[in-house]
C-alpha cells in the first residue's frame, strides 16, 4: 500500500508542478497576486447562493481515495481569514457514524457560513474557527452526505478501519491539490463517533511517518463529548440519565444490578436490556443531545432527521443513535440546503441537473457499520507517549456522550495529574472547568450540550484557540 500511495504521490505531484498558474483574486481591499495549483482552482467556490461577502478563498470538491472502486470523499476547506500562510491545518470529522462534517461542523457549528432560518441562505459565523486556522470539513466515509463509492460492496463493509484508511489517502491525495499545506502542522478535531474516527486516523498518520516521504506533520487531536470506550460510555449515560432525573431509581437500579457492559453479550439479560430500554424511551421525549432546550416540532412526518428517532441494537455494545442537536430544526433546513440544485453546482457536487439526495445523518451507515472498537483507549496511550497533544472537552447538559461517560474513560487510563481541576473563564464568567494530566487536558463546558460551539461559540473559539497555542483555558478573570 505504501508504494502505491508514494508512486500516487510522485505522479501527481509532478504534474501539479506543471499545472501551477498565477491568479489575481481581491482581498483585503487591494489585488493580490498568488501562486494556485490549478487542481485546487477547478474547486474554487465562487458563487455560493446566498453566501456572506469574505476576504478569503474556500474550495469544495472530491478527492478519489480508490481509483479502482470508484471511491470519493467530500470535502470543503476554508483558509484561514488572515496570514492563511502562517496557519496550521485542521480537519475537522463529525461522528455517527454517519453524519456529515459539511452539515454539521461546517454550517452548524464552527465554519464561517452557518445556515439561516430561513432556509434561503447563509449567514456569517463571527466565531468560525477559521479565524484561528484553515479548516477542511470532510464527509466521511462514503455514503455520508455527498460522499460517495461506485461499487455498491463498498457500503457493505464500512467500519472503523476502513474510514481510517480513506481518511489517510484523502489526506495525502488532498496534498496533491494544496502542496502549500504538504509540511504545514496538521490538527484534527471532531466530535461524538469521531472520538473513535480521531484517534484511528491520528495512530495511522503516526505510524505511517515512519516513511519520511509519507510523512504528515501531525502535532495533536481536539475532541468534543467523544465516544470513547464503549463499557465506560455506557455506564456513563445510564448514571447522567438518572443523576439528571431523566429515569426512576428502580430503573437505574436494575440496571446496577443486572448490566454488564463489558460483557459481549450485555443484551441477553432481558432485565437490562428493558431498562436500557426504559431510559431510551424518555430520552425519545426530549432531546439527549440538550437536555434543557426544547425539541423541533416543525420536522416533516416523513423525515428521517427526527429527533426523536433512535437507533439501537441489542446485539451490539455500540451507542445508541438519536439524531438531534441544539436547534433541531436546523437539520431541516440544512437539508433543504445542500439538496437545492444551485447550491450543489456552486460546491462542484454536480452540473446542476444531477441532484443528489443529500441528507445530514445517513442511518443505513449505522446500522451496516461492521467494525467499531470497544475502546481507543490503547490508542490514547499510544499517542500520549508520541508527544501528541490530546485535549478532550465535554458539554455537561449532552445526555448523549456525558461528561460522567468521558471522565469515567479518561479515568481508567491512571494519568498523572499536573494541574488540579479548577474553572476556566471567558468574559469574568466561568466557562467551565478543566484538569490536566501527563499528556492530555480535560475540560467541561458549562451548561452547552453535545455539539459544544452551537451553545457556546464565543467560549468554544477561545478554547480552541489556547488548544492552538498549547496553553492552558483562560483561568483567571
Amino acid at each position: 500500500m505504501n508504494l502505491i500511495i508514494k508512486l500516487t504521490i510522485f505522479l501527481t505531484l509532478t504534474l501539479s508542478l506543471l499545472l501551477v498558474e498565477p491568479v489575481f483574486s481581491v482581498r483585503h481591499g487591494k489585488w493580490v497576486h498568488e501562486t494556485v495549483n490549478s487542481l485546487a482552482s477547478e474547486d474554487l467556490v465562487t458563487d455560493l447562493p446566498g453566501q456572506p461577502e469574505v476576504d478569503f478563498h474556500h474550495y469544495a470538491g472530491y478527492v478519489t481515495v480508490n481509483e479502482k472502486n470508484g471511491r470519493a470523499l467530500f470535502y470543503w476547506f476554508y483558509e484561514a481569514t488572515t496570514n492563511s500562510d502562517e496557519k496550521p491545518l485542521v480537519l475537522w470529522l463529525n461522528g455517527g457514524p454517519g453524519c456529515s462534517s459539511v452539515g454539521y461542523g461546517a454550517t452548524q457549528e464552527i465554519g464561517p457560513f452557518l445556515v439561516n432560518r430561513d432556509e434561503h441562505g447563509l449567514k456569517n459565523n463571527p466565531y468560525s474557527w477559521n479565524r484561528e486556522a484553515n479548516m477542511l470539513f470532510l464527509e466521511s466515509p462514503v455514503g455520508v452526505g455527498f460522499s460517495y463509492s461506485n461499487t455498491t460492496g463498498d457500503y457493505a463493509i464500512l467500519g472503523d478501519d476502513f474510514a481510517a484508511h480513506d481518511a489517510y489517502m484523502f489526506l495525502q491525495k488532498w496534498f496533491l491539490k494544496f502542496p502549500s499545506y504538504r509540511n504545514r502542522i496538521l490538527y484534527i478535531a471532531g466530535e461524538s463517533y469521531a472520538g473513535k474516527y480521531i484517534p484511528e486516523l491520528a495512530e495511522l498518520i503516526h505510524h505511517k511517518n515512519q516513511d519520511p516521504f509519507l510523512y504528515i506533520d501531525l502535532k495533536g487531536i481536539l475532541l468534543g463529548n467523544p465516544e470513547t470506550c464503549d463499557a465506560e460510555d455506557w455506564m456513563g449515560l445510564v448514571d447522567y440519565a438518572w443523576s439528571h432525573a431523566v429515569v426512576s431509581d428502580e430503573t437505574h437500579k436494575i440496571i446496577k444490578e443486572s448490566c454488564d457492559f463489558n460483557s459481549n453479550d450485555t443484551w441477553s439479560n432481558e432485565d437490562c436490556s428493558q431498562a436500557v430500554d426504559e431510559i431510551l424511551r424518555q430520552y425519545s421525549e426530549i432531546d439527549i443531545y440538550s437536555l434543557y432546550t426544547s425539541v423541533c416540532t416543525d420536522t416533516s412526518d416523513d423525515s428521517d432527521d427526527k429527533s426523536t428517532l433512535v437507533a439501537f441494537r441489542h446485539n451490539s455494545k455500540m451507542m445508541p443513535r438519536i439524531m438531534g442537536g441544539y436547534d433541531p430544526c436546523l437539520d431541516e433546513y440544512t437539508k433543504k440546503f445542500y439538496n437545492r440544485p444551485d447550491v450543489q453546482k456552486a460546491l462542484h457536487v454536480s452540473d446542476g441537473q444531477d441532484i443528489k439526495n443529500w441528507t445530514i445523518c445517513n442511518l443505513h451507515i449505522f446500522r451496516g457499520w461492521t467494525d467499531s472498537k470497544a475502546s481507543v483507549l490503547p490508542i490514547y496511550k499510544k499517542l500520549i507517549a508520541a508527544g501528541l497533544r490530546i485535549w478532550v472537552y465535554s458539554g455537561d447538559t449532552d445526555g448523549r456522550v456525558p461528561v460522567l461517560s468521558t471522565r469515567y474513560s479518561l479515568n481508567s487510563l491512571g494519568l498523572t495529574i499536573t494541574r488540579a481541576w479548577r474553572p476556566w473563564y471567558h468574559q469574568k464568567q466561568v466557562g467551565g472547568w478543566f484538569q490536566e494530566y501527563e499528556g492530555l487536558t480535560f475540560a467541561t463546558f458549562r451548561g452547552a450540550g453535545h455539539a459544544v460551539p452551537v451553545f457556546k461559540p464565543s467560549e468554544s473559539l477561545v478554547f480552541f484557540s489556547s488548544f492552538l497555542r498549547g496553553e492552558s483555558p483562560p483561568f483567571s478573570k
